[in-house]
């Protein structure tokens, strides 16, 4: 039964959600005084943060190109290396990742791999009642007490020995609007930090591993150093050494990649490897480039990591990592398997070539986003990384030339199709109507859809719209058209799903906001911002 919303007040910090009973045991005393200090301390800079993101996009968008930073040289051409690596994080040769919910913690936990990445980011739909339910089955999970019961009487629990859990918090661009300080609602990232490690520290740790995070859409070492001043405040305030907390950085933004160097630098206390988060790059490439027409990618399905641009941001990444001794993690296998069995043949066959490139380009390890991938992944850096060894950390591809900011803004060949351009909107369409129904993890046409793959979809199109991109068919893409396409594609999806479901849905709701953000005349920077308002 729904208890009615109240507030929780600690002075300054106030926590306006619903509480249920069970929500006491994460919204403790010690979690809002906790809270309270580290947004005191740290939301302010990172408000600054995110102002400096607008500055820098305003001179893109002005005719700069992003590129390596002359004044940190010294960094790129120092010798050091990062702190550390735990032993449990050495070998993280397969990892999957999914939303906080009860099951799917549990068969991620369980799956044949290394890792787990909890997600309380793109993959979840941070309704208040997820974020809160989410941080209480990542306590029990790391306690070994979790369990679920399905409604058909299917019973779900820990195996002996689960693969290590991290933690994603939400970037830093994402609010958390049911607590507010001061008036204002807090960092999301801040909210989701504080919780998992207050509740999971001393647990993590007394069994030899440690409160370890995935940290999103960073855009700068800047960024990277608030993050590493988090920690360090946290470590004193708990009294714990310096390097307890450990992280790994998404590199999913296209300023970022030119800053891996000085991320691993002012992280080094904290930082264990860097992540090739390809689809949010994509995102990202399209977002940071918008005004530039001669940088308009073509149909998301074939903008593959073969393509020299993506080529170059893996290799450079491997190769930035391994010289600073952290890890460096592939990217995401977004395919599910299906019941057909010639289908499943093909979904396997693309997994595995996609696992061997990066495993011979020199990744430690790589992301899958269903458990029935795991084995296939896992086979192919089973065959990579030499026995005996938990890593690749050894490859340093030296024999690279050296790659330029003029490879990583290469354009990519490829056509704008209508087919394309139809597929990019049914999946937005279905995707946005389960978030803003509280569902951020969607499949979707044999893929696992998440905000990032959602927001290449819309980007693409606003980018099409505001170059005046024309089709291979030679339609020239424009808001009309859109709006002409968007209006059909609904049919078909209505037609695909069924009617009962379609009337179920916020089906409306979503087409309304899929114009909204598709046909602006400003880029909105992430599609999530107004489904917030409206989840």
């Amino acid at each position: 039964m729904s208890a009615p919303a109240q507030t929780i007040s600690s002075t300054r910090l106030r926590i306006q959600g619903e509480m249920l009973p069970d929500y006491a045991q994460i919204l403790t005393p010690a979690a809002v005084a906790l809270v309270s200090e580290l947004v005191e301390r740290f939301a302010s800079q990172r408000d600054a943060l995110l102002k400096q993101r607008v500055a820098r996009q305003a001179r893109i968008d002005g005719g700069e190109l992003p590129d390596f930073l002359p004044e940190t040289a010294h960094i790129r051409e120092g010798s050091w290396t990062v702190r550390g690596i735990p032993a449990d994080l050495q070998d993280r040769r397969v990892e999957i990742t999914g939303p906080v919910e009860r099951k799917m913690v549990i068969n991620a936990l369980n799956a044949n791999v290394k890792v787990f990445m909890a997600d309380f980011e793109d993959s979840l739909a941070p309704a208040w009642n997820k974020v809160i339910e989410g941080q209480i089955n990542l306590r029990d999970a790391v306690n070994g007490t979790v369990s679920y019961q399905s409604p058909e009487g299917k019973s779900y629990s820990l195996k002996a020995d689960p693969a290590v859990l991290i933690c994603r918090v939400r970037g830093l661009h994402l609010p958390e609007k049911h607590v507010t300080f001061d008036g204002a609602p807090i960092p999301g990232g801040l909210f989701d930090f504080a919780l998992y490690f207050l509740h999971n520290h001393k647990a993590l740790l007394a069994k030899g591993s440690g409160p370890y995070f995935y940290l999103p859409k960073l855009q700068s070492h800047l960024e990277g150093r608030w993050w590493s001043e988090v920690f360090a405040w946290t470590e004193d305030r708990f009294g714990l050494p310096r390097g307890t907390i450990k992280a790994t950085v998404l590199i999913e933004t296209l300023p970022a990649v030119f800053e891996m160097d000085e991320l691993l630098y002012q992280m080094k206390d904290h930082i264990v490897a860097l992540n090739c988060g390809r689809w949010d790059y994509i995102f990202s490439y399209i977002k940071t480039l918008k005004d530039h027409g001669d940088r308009v990618l073509p149909d998301r399905q074939v903008v593959t990591m073969d393509k020299p641009f993506l080529s170059a941001y893996s290799r450079l990444l491997i190769k930035t990592c391994h010289q600073r001794g952290a890890l460096a993690m592939g990217g995401m296998a977004a395919f599910i398997p299906a019941k057909d069995p010639l289908v499943n043949e093909q979904v396997f066959a693309k997994v595995k070539a996609d696992k061997e490139r990066e495993a011979h380009n020199g990744h430690d390890g790589t992301w899958v986003a269903h458990p029935g991938l795991a084995d296939t992944a896992m086979a192919v850096f089973n065959a990579a990384i030499p026995a005996g060894a938990r890593n690749q950390i050894g490859v340093l591809r030296e024999q690279d030339a050296p790659i330029t900011a003029a490879d990583l803004l290469a354009p990519c060949e490829g056509e704008r199709t209508e087919a394309g351009m139809r597929t990019n909107i049914r999946v937005a369409l279905q995707y946005l109507e389960a978030w803003i129904g509280g569902n951020g993890c969607v499949p979707i046409y044999g893929l696992m859809e998440d905000a990032a793959t959602a927001e290449i979809s819309r980007t693409s199109i606003w980018q099409w719209i505001r170059h005046g991109k024309s089709l291979s068919n030679g339609k020239v893409v424009t808001k009309a058209l859109f709006r002409q396409m968007l209006a059909e594609e609904q049919e078909v999806v209505k037609t695909e799903l069924g009617d009962a479901r379609w009337q179920a849905g916020r089906f409306a709701e979503a087409s309304e906001l899929m114009e909204q953000i598709t046909c602006a005349d400003t880029l909105i920077d992430f599609l999530t911002l107004p489904g917030y308002e409206r989840l």
